[in-house]
C-alpha cells in the first residue's frame, strides 16, 4: 500500500535556542530536516512528499532537496500560523489519494516497518498514530501537591508519524477549521468528528529534535547505527 507523506517544517528554533529554523540545525554536518527527507525517499512505497514551509526560507530548502537528491518532494504549501494550518494547506494542494501520513520533520529516527505498519492500519481502519507505553510512573498534583496516581498501563507516549486517509483527514482539518478548533495533533481532529485512531507501537528511538539536549540524542543514535552497519 502506497502512501503521500506531509511534512510540517515551518518552525522555529526557540525551544533549541537557535537563532534559525531547527530543522536547518545540523547532525554530521546535514540538516535534521535532511534525515527526515531520507527515509521516505528510501521507501518504495512512499509515491509523494509535502512541506508546508515559510516563504522566506524556500530557497535554502529547496538547494537541501536538490543537493541531496530528494525527488519524491513534489510540491510546497505555505505555513501557517498553527500546525494544522500547514497541514490542511498540504491537503489541500496535493491530489486526492489514498493514505496520507503527517510527519514531523524534526523526527528523523521513525523505523520504516513502523511506517509499513500505519499505513496498513490506516488503509483498512481510517486512522492510526505511532505511539510507544509510558514507561516512567506518572501523578497528578494541584498546587505541588500529588492528588493521584495514574495507571501507565493505559497511557502512550504519541509520537508521528500519523496516518489517515485522505478524505478522513480532509475532513477532520475543514471542520475544524470551520469550527475555530485548535488541536494538539491530527489525531485530536479526527476524534473530534467521532472516528476511532488506533495505535501502532513505534520505537523510543522516534525522538523528536526539539530541544539542545536531543541533539545529544540524535547524535549518539546516528553514531549507534554508524557502527552497526560496520559490524
Amino acid at each position: 500500500m502506497n502512501y503521500t507523506v506531509v511534512l510540517p517544517a515551518a518552525g522555529s528554533g526557540k525551544r533549541m535556542k537557535a537563532d534559525k529554523n531547527k530543522l536547518l540545525l545540523e547532525l554530521f554536518g546535514k540538516p535534521i530536516f535532511v534525515y527526515t527527507l531520507e527515509v521516505f525517499q528510501n521507501d518504495p512505497a512512499c509515491d509523494a512528499i509535502w512541506l508546508a514551509i515559510k516563504e522566506e526560507e524556500r530557497g535554502v530548502i529547496e538547494s537541501y532537496v536538490a543537493k541531496y537528491g530528494i525527488t519524491k518532494v513534489k510540491g510546497y504549501a505555505q505555513g501557517g500560523m498553527e500546525r494544522q494550518d500547514s497541514v490542511r494547506a498540504c491537503l489541500e494542494a496535493i491530489p486526492p489519494c489514498g493514505v496520507v501520513l503527517v510527519h514531523d520533520a524534526a523526527r528523523p529516527f521513525i523505523a520504516s516497518r513502523v511506517i509499513a505498519s500505519l499505513v496498513e492500519e490506516a488503509a483498512h481502519k481510517g486512522a492510526a498514530i505511532a505511539a510507544v507505553p509510558v514507561k516512567d510512573t506518572i501523578k497528578k498534583a494541584a498546587g505541588g501537591i500529588i492528588t493521584e496516581t495514574v495507571d501507565r498501563n493505559q497511557l502512550w507516549m504519541i509520537q508521528t508519524p500519523q496516518a489517515f486517509t485522505y478524505e478522513l483527514l480532509l475532513k477532520a482539518a475543514q471542520s475544524a477549521n470551520e469550527a475555530g478548533f485548535i488541536g494538539t495533533d491530527e489525531a485530536m481532529l479526527v476524534e473530534r468528528i467521532g472516528h476511532p485512531v488506533h495505535i501502532v507501537e513505534s520505537t523510543y528511538e522516534n525522538v523528536k529534535m526539539t530541544t539542545p539536549e536531543d541533539l545529544i540524542y540524535g547524535k549518539a543514535i546516528l553514531e549507534s547505527r554508524t557502527q552497526e552497519e560496520l559490524t
